[in-house]
């Protein structure tokens, strides 16, 4: 399938070359992730079929593809594949890992939340492909609206492992963060985040909820949580009305002995 309109548009292999096969291979991916020819929740060939084709062995192959697991625009889940979970390479930034509501009761605002939805459901292709779970494999699916003084300023669509939180969707999810159960009640230690944000354009569900014009800029923040193991827990979908919120970090530059040349 895929593999012959890979190949088709890709870069030839130049095994004479300077440039080494694996990294050949990633640029050749990243450009065809970053051209949109495959999208978000796109599954990649099989290892063996991309070592056959491209005449490399596996390991080149893995290799090529874990450089694109580390740039957080590839994931691989057993049992299931390799997938294309972003469509840019995140820059690492250092910082605290907090929800929103946490940020804003730091600044002395509390939000107030309305739950839409908190239920059982197979997730789509790209969100349990994060989250490492078969294809049929349901996952606790929360929607909720987040205001600040009656005003919509997020809406948020999570989605956790329900093997690791079960019945996570009959606990109190407006009096508790989602973090605060996951740490407290179960005691699943958060370690890290992947997070994305990018800027779309407000529609549909996504308009009517933060009670904006259907076309109006909104902040999209797409973010995974794993525990200290590497297992990811809890991925989000959240829409952020950017009028009224601002993302903003404390960046470290690096001592002049640890920027690379």
């Amino acid at each position: 399938m895929a593999i012959f309109e890979w190949r088709k548009g890709a870069t030839s292999i130049d095994r004479a070359g300077a440039t080494a096969l694996h990294t050949q291979i990633s640029d050749a991916i990243r450009a065809r992730i970053g051209a949109g020819t495959w999208p978000i929740g796109q599954q990649l060939p099989a290892e063996p079929d991309l070592a056959a084709e491209l005449k490399v062995s596996r390991g080149t192959v893995r290799r090529a593809l874990s450089t694109l697991i580390d740039e957080g625009l590839l994931t691989q889940t057993q049992g299931r594949g390799t997938f294309v979970v972003a469509t840019a390479a995140i820059p690492k930034a250092e910082g605290e890992l907090r929800g929103i509501a946490e940020d804003f009761a730091r600044q002395g605002l509390h939000l107030t939340t309305v739950v839409l939805r908190a239920e059982l459901a197979v997730p789509d292709v790209a969100v349990g492909a994060e989250l490492h779970v078969l294809a049929d494999e349901p996952v606790v699916c929360i929607e909720r609206v987040r205001s600040a003084d009656t005003t919509p300023i997020a809406l948020l669509y999570n989605f956790v492992r329900a093997d690791l939180a079960p019945d996570l969707e009959k606990l109190d999810l407006v009096g508790r963060t989602l973090f605060d159960l996951l740490e407290l009640h179960y005691g699943l230690a958060l370690a890290y985040a992947r997070r994305m944000f990018s800027a779309r354009a407000a529609t549909g569900d996504i308009a009517r909820h933060l009670q904006v014009d259907e076309g109006s800029p909104v902040l999209h923040l797409r973010q995974t949580a794993f525990l200290a193991d590497g297992r990811p827990l809890e991925h989000s979908e959240v829409w952020i009305a950017s009028d009224d919120v601002h993302v903003s970090m404390v960046l470290e530059r690096p001592q002049a002995h640890e920027v690379a040349s």
